[in-house]
């Protein structure tokens, strides 16, 4: 059994993680910026707490003594570039300061490429504001591949669609090591939130990649 701290943890993915964590035997620290909306998830191997993401000290307040930090957060009244390089830098000072040496976050699947150097975003025509979103992402990933940092963070990628908030999990995906899109394995199928949280979690448990981006698909 590990302690996991689940920032984001309202949120589609968060909340999913935070279940996952809690199956397989976990004690999970989720943190909101408010806990008053949120008060279904407290109780059992839960703990609900006011955190902000952006800043260390709060980070580094609330990750005391755990093992393993994962982020799914998302603001979508700020720039995307502010807030996603703000939390990237905060993360990894306030995971220093409290010696959690393992981060893995969500990423997008837009910011994976479609050839060498050309991400999903970069396509012609794509939506101006998706891409301004999309883009606060990339600047996260480069805020975490040039710190110099001893936590062992891990990006992983769903496929660039929607993700589907009402399937079961079923355990199974894919992994794309190189930062490039997947293939559709049959043409149909949508990534869940639900296999998106066992990705997470999985690298949490046993990690098999380090300080990169991976893609994950159904």
């Amino acid at each position: 059994m590990s302690r996991i701290v689940v920032f984001g943890a309202g949120g589609r993915a968060g909340r999913r993680v935070v279940a996952e964590a809690v199956a397989r035997g976990h004690r999970v620290t989720a943190v909101v910026p408010d806990p008053a909306t949120e008060q279904d998830l407290a109780g059992g191997a839960v703990a609900l707490v006011a955190g902000d993401v952006t800043r260390a000290d709060s980070v580094a307040t609330v990750a005391a003594g755990h093992d393993a930090a994962i982020s799914t957060v998302a603001r979508l009244d700020v720039p995307s570039e502010e807030f996603y390089v703000s939390a990237a830098h905060a993360l990894l000072d306030g995971l220093g300061q409290a010696a959690v040496g393992r981060l893995v976050l969500i990423g997008i699947g837009t910011i994976l490429e479609t050839a060498p150097g050309v991400r999903v975003h970069d396509a012609p025509g794509f939506p101006a504001e998706g891409r301004a979103f999309s883009l606060g992402h990339a600047a996260e990933l480069d805020v975490l591949r040039t710190s110099d940092t001893g936590t062992d963070w891990l990006m992983i990628a769903p496929p660039p669609t929607l993700l589907d908030a009402e399937a079961e999990r079923t355990g199974r995906y894919r992994v794309g090591a190189d930062g490039r899109v997947l293939p559709s394995a049959d043409g149909t199928a949508l990534f869940s939130y639900a296999d998106l949280a066992v990705a997470l979690v999985d690298e949490v448990e046993t990690p098999k990649h380090h300080r990169t981006l991976i893609a994950v698909a159904p």
